[in-house]
């Protein structure tokens, strides 16, 4: 059986660029597609062949017709998913094959994937649920009932067992299936920043439960981390790359497994750089864990700071404090790792929010801020609290970078804003 696994190419549109002419706010970063190699790390007794449409969107066409495969899985976040059914559609018609849709937006949104052209979705995390998929379907199997997986109904309601999610879904003595994007390789890269990098998985989730967070979606609120000897393995298999970023929503989400990772590493003898997620209030209750990554070679964590004000992090659910925020702040300069410092700009802001935002950001020296639009994300708690202001469904729209309900300030305005954030706090930024 052969198995064709598809990351989408860049998708999402941009109201600044096609209404006002604002280019600036546009961010790509073009990274390996890890979820597709996990899962056909997975699948070691097929033939499976990844295509990356970002790195080469015009490919499709020619593997479909020399691979023909028999099943199809497709990934992808939500400002993709339309992509998604336009591969799902362009892949049926060519080939026929079974068709499976997987990702973060199906996992937080699966009946939008309810479609003709969709065979499966794929709900939560796909390692061990798509082979026990894969496998029934090898078997010729019709009844196919998985938990975490559910077959299409068009015109009726997804019916599914929801997955209890566990370590043994993370099948740890399987590595990720790296070298099918050799050919990719050389794009996989921060531009911006001139970094080459590989990605590594060490923990699935977030014991935390932000209104605006998707991630909860992958494993039913769980928080679920790998044994420290598969993370080992992982990083050790991508070779002489300089960088490894740990694509985790929190790497630090239990200390005492970031404590053990850390001295695996240094015992090892692993001499890299990483980059890696934590909590503003981990930062402050665990310097010494913080100073005991930077000897093993911590070069930048990226910190969901969200918001200034307690206030308006009272309203994201975040659990933290603004005062928090500012102490991990200094905490981290000085021991010197870098900070790549997520916030949040709420279509309500007016000038003042704005400036304040950005007198805060330059009186605290954040290395690199990453400024997104509050976007609420099918899935989340906030999608449903405030789905009743929303103006713009089109999920192309659901880049994090467009307002898709009102703003308080003239649109235009609020994009220029915005886009003047985004322009000074990335001059000069360096990791």
């Amino acid at each position: 059986m052969k198995i064709l696994l598809v990351n989408p190419p860049n998708s999402g549109k941009s109201i600044p660029e096609e209404k006002y002419g604002i280019d600036s706010i546009k961010q790509i970063f073009r990274g390996e597609p890890l979820a597709l190699e996990v899962l056909a790390g997975n699948l070691y007794d097929f033939e499976v062949r990844i295509v990356d449409l970002k790195a080469a969107p015009d490919s499709l066409p020619q593997v479909l017709a020399e691979f023909k495969p028999d099943i199809a899985g497709i990934t992808g976040v939500t400002c993709e998913a339309n992509s998604v059914l336009e591969i799902a559609n362009e892949i049926k018609e060519s080939c026929g094959s079974k068709i499976v849709v997987g990702g973060i937006h199906a996992s937080n949104d699966p009946n939008f994937f309810n479609r003709s052209q969709v065979d499966y979705v794929a709900i939560g995390l796909g390692k061990a649920s798509f082979r026990e998929l894969v496998l029934a379907l090898n078997e010729g199997q019709k009844d196919i009932r998985i938990p975490g997986i559910a077959a299409t109904s068009p015109g009726a309601p997804l019916a599914y067992t929801p997955r209890k999610f566990s370590s043994s879904d993370l099948a740890d003595e399987i590595p990720p299936a790296y070298h099918l994007v050799d050919q990719y390789r050389s794009t996989y890269y921060l531009a911006s920043l001139h970094l080459d990098m590989g990605f590594v998985v060490t923990a699935f989730g977030c014991p935390f439960n932000c209104s605006f967070c998707c991630i909860s979606g992958l494993t039913g609120g769980r928080y679920l981390t790998h044994k420290t000897d598969t993370v080992i393995r992982d990083i050790k298999m991508l070779g002489d790359l300089p960088v490894i970023r740990l694509l985790d929503a929190n790497t630090f989400g239990d200390p005492e497994h970031a404590r053990r990772l850390c001295t695996a590493i240094r015992e090892a003898g692993i001499k890299k750089q990483f980059l890696a997620d934590v909590r503003s209030d981990t930062v402050v209750k665990h310097p010494d864990l913080m100073q005991q990554w930077k000897d093993a070679g911590l070069r930048a964590v990226i910190i969901g700071f969200e918001e200034i004000s307690d206030e308006g992090l009272k309203k994201m659910n975040k659990s933290n404090l603004a005062s928090i925020n500012t102490e991990s702040i200094s905490i981290l300069h000085e021991i010197g790792i870098t900070i790549i410092g997520d916030f949040i700009v709420s279509p309500d802001y007016d000038e003042n929010d704005f400036n304040r935002l950005g007198k805060y950001i330059k009186d605290t020296a954040i290395d690199l801020p990453m400024i997104t639009v509050m976007t609420p994300l099918p899935g989340t708690k906030m999608h449903r609290e405030i789905q009743h202001e929303i103006i713009i469904n089109d999920l192309d729209y659901y880049t994090l970078t467009n307002a898709v309900v009102p703003t308080r300030l003239d649109e235009k305005v609020f994009y220029q804003h915005y886009a003047s954030l985004l322009r000074e706090g990335h001059t000069g930024a360096k990791l």
